[in-house]
């Protein structure tokens, strides 16, 4: 039998990258690949849970940012992440993953609440849990999403998923001089202002000492390399 790095993981996915090469709304070809690599990891036994951004259809920061009150907008962007969410649930029960979104906003009409034991039977029962609706709450992002989920449900690590394959001293795609991090620790993240995840989820992760791992799910097999122990991305643990 193969062996697991990580038994349950988190994976954090940003709304941005479900749009694709599109500047907003969603590709049915990047929920296809991301279904596709979810499904290869799911096969092996892993339990998947997911947090799903919303800024490929609005930000509330963007918002606020406009003039709108700061509140309200980020509750937008909460039912932004919904649609994301069924959109991908969509895409994996096409290839034959049981799925179920949960909540944090109630609509009970397309989406569970989000109610904790609920979500481990679902991952004891091997369903894919996409957590949508933020944390419920204004003035969090899904990044604090993500480390407060993958807490709540005992997984093993958050796994942001990126377009690049890691964390660089600067973006790779402007500075060629730019250098990537096998490994970092989270004051490093912190004191450097690298943009792993924002820092209300990094020193979440940092008070209970829960592992990053940061990557490029554009990659085929790239997710299911990391799950399997292979070196895949940066590493953010504590020093």
């Amino acid at each position: 039998m193969l062996a697991l790095a990580y038994k349950r993981i988190l994976l954090k996915i940003s709304g941005e990258a479900l749009a694709g090469r599109q500047e907003y709304g969603l590709s049915t070809e990047v929920i296809d690949f991301v279904a596709g690599e979810v499904k290869a990891v799911h096969a092996l036994g892993v339990q998947i849970a997911m947090v799903v951004g919303g800024g490929n259809i609005f930000r509330g920061v963007e918002g606020s940012a406009r003039g709108m009150d700061r509140a309200s907008a980020d509750y937008m962007g909460m039912l932004a992440t919904v649609i994301n969410g069924l959109a991908l649930q969509a895409g994996l029960e096409k290839v034959g993953v049981d799925t179920r979104v949960q909540s944090a906003i109630e609509m009970r009409a397309v989406a569970e609440p989000f109610i904790r034991r609920r979500a481990l039977r679902h991952l004891e029962k091997g369903r894919v849990v996409i957590f949508a609706g933020g944390t419920g709450n204004p003035y969090f992002t899904t990044d604090t999403t993500a480390a407060l989920r993958a807490m709540e449900i005992g997984a093993d690590v958050v796994v942001k998923a990126t377009k690049v394959d890691g964390v660089y001293t600067a973006d790779p795609k402007t500075d060629p001089t730019a250098t990537k991090f096998d490994e970092l620790t989270y004051i490093e993240v912190l004191s450097r202002r690298l943009k792993v995840m924002d820092s209300t989820a990094i020193s979440l992760c940092m008070d209970n000492r829960f592992p990053i791992v940061v990557f490029n799910l554009h990659e085929r097999g790239r997710l299911r390399q990391l799950v399997c122990g292979e070196r895949v991305g940066t590493l953010v643990r504590g020093g």
